[in-house]
């Protein structure tokens, strides 16, 4: 990372008064001081909160700079809480620059600066929203969720909808047209079963399982046009490990892949997607809405055969004005060849890259340690790992923003056990920058307190503003619209 900054810069502004605080640093000590989260030298959007962090120091301060402007922050009760409002500031001042960080301490009256470190601002800006699950990770209270947002300019999380609401069912699978608050789709399962539709601000229920599928819609995944909705059908159960690191498996004993169109009612699917011999599941088009990816592998009795579970990445064509779905098949990722497993195909939204994970097995990248993001380019087929957004834990349920330079993600590596959201700039050669902990007022000890874990994290382009009290009363009290299926 550029550092654009002199030292002699940051000596004459650390001898200066600065602020509300008044820190005036006498001497640099030159040693590292560690922080957590570990923000340094991270990219960051310039719409971000700020990233407040601590240290293990007694009398600490931070002096933030650009340079011309600063920031003086002393820490309480360990922690930095950088002010709102003069970040912002900084941050919008100093797009596609760096700004330097100095921890200091204060001893006999005099304070003391530790080797400083930069953060880069990037020139864009991230999706202002984000949306996702939060549910409890210990597995006898699943119950207990909710799909919430937060404005990543501040720490304000609110509630799209709570399962406190429709009697403690489950909820899971909500996804967004095209990061769009006003058009999203969230299912319910078990008691008051169903999957909500919001079309343009306009809510409707669906029963989308029919006498010709296995289930009702999983894995969602919007037509760019809005006007179709491709999504697996699966009879889905899970195994816990006695001794395997990877704790739970979760597997399929069949899964197809359909299409849904949303102002027809109709399901609709062919022979490729909808096969007998094999295991179709988590679809995703591609931008322009002319092709359609998704995951297979041949059949075999589970799960017994977890380990052979390996899936291969797939295309063929999709037509949006006939409905019609190509019967040639093209292999991207081959499963047979690598001995690998892929999961969870996402294309960043200017078509040029796709996001997959890559494991030793099956498609639930969740729960499988050695699950890492990888980028495969469309233009001319190179795989290659992004190293810098991966850790020795799982990386999952990863999502573009609106302008193809920022993914978030979900990641086991603060314990290994719940996941967290991070996130990470790609810049335009596609590759990544190091990934940062979504940050908090007080992070440690709210992801330290923090019982829930967070999974399929979408950027969102504003508020989702539908009502959750509506939604449930919709929920509960309609019967939903049943929708058909039409044999190819």
């Amino acid at each position: 990372m550029k550092k654009n900054i002199s030292l002699i810069t940051i000596a004459l502004l650390l001898l200066t008064a600065c602020g509300e605080t008044d820190i005036k640093i006498a001497k640099q000590n030159g040693q590292d001081v560690e922080i957590a989260p570990d923000y340094k030298e991270v990219t960051i959007p310039q719409n971000i909160a700020p990233l407040n962090f601590q240290t293990e120091l007694e009398d600490a301060g931070l002096v933030i700079t650009d340079g011309t402007n600063t920031i003086c922050v002393e820490a309480k009760d360990k922690v930095f809480h950088i002010p709102m409002k003069k970040w912002s500031q900084l941050l919008k001042a100093n797009a596609g620059k760096d700004i330097t960080f100095t921890v200091c301490q204060q001893k006999n009256g005099q304070w003391e600066g530790f080797k400083p470190f930069q953060m880069h601002v990037a020139e864009e800006e991230a999706d202002p929203y984000i949306a996702y699950r939060l549910l409890i990770s210990c597995y006898g209270q699943w119950n207990q969720m909710g799909i919430y947002q937060r404005d990543i300019s501040t720490y304000e999380q609110t509630p799209i909808m709570e399962n406190r609401l429709t009697d403690h069912n489950c909820m899971n699978c909500h996804t967004f047209n095209q990061r769009d608050p006003n058009t999203m789709l969230l299912h319910m399962r078990a008691v008051n079963a169903g999957t909500l539709l919001i079309h343009d601000g306009q809510m409707e229920k669906l029963n989308t399982k029919t006498d010709s599928t296995m289930s009702a819609l999983v894995y969602p995944y919007w037509h760019p046009t809005g006007k179709y909705i491709a999504a697996s059908t699966n009879i889905t159960l899970q195994n816990w490990f006695y001794n395997h690191p990877n704790t739970i498996e979760v597997f399929d004993t069949n899964s197809d892949v359909v299409v849904y169109d949303v102002d027809k009612h109709e399901i609709f699917s062919n022979l490729v997607l909808k096969n007998d011999s094999a295991y179709e599941s988590f679809p995703t088009f591609s931008p322009d809405g002319k092709s359609l990816f998704f995951l297979t592998t041949p059949m075999r009795k589970m799960p017994e055969g977890f380990k052979d579970w390996k899936f291969s990445l797939c295309r063929i064509d999709f037509n949006p004005e006939t409905r019609q779905l190509g019967e040639k098949v093209d292999t991207i990722f081959n499963a047979r060849t690598t001995g690998k497993s892929v999961s969870f195909p996402r294309i960043s939204p200017d078509g040029k890259l796709m996001v997959i994970g890559i494991q030793e097995f099956g498609n639930f990248s969740a729960w499988h340690k050695d699950c890492d993001l990888y980028a495969y380019r469309l233009s001319d087929g190179t795989l290659y790992p992004l190293t810098a957004a991966n850790s020795q834990e799982s990386e999952s349920y990863h999502s573009w923003s609106s302008n193809s330079r920022w993914m978030i993600f979900s990641s086991r590596r603060g314990d290994g056990l719940t996941t967290r959201l991070y996130m990470a700039y790609i810049d335009k050669d596609g590759q990544p920058r190091k990934a940062f902990l979504l940050p908090q007022d007080n992070p440690v000890k709210y992801y330290k307190d923090m019982m829930e874990a967070y999974n399929l994290p979408e950027f969102v382009s504003g508020k989702v503003t539908t009502n959750p009290h509506k939604i449930a009363t919709l929920m509960k009290t309609n019967p939903g619209t049943d929708v058909k299926y039409v044999k190819p």
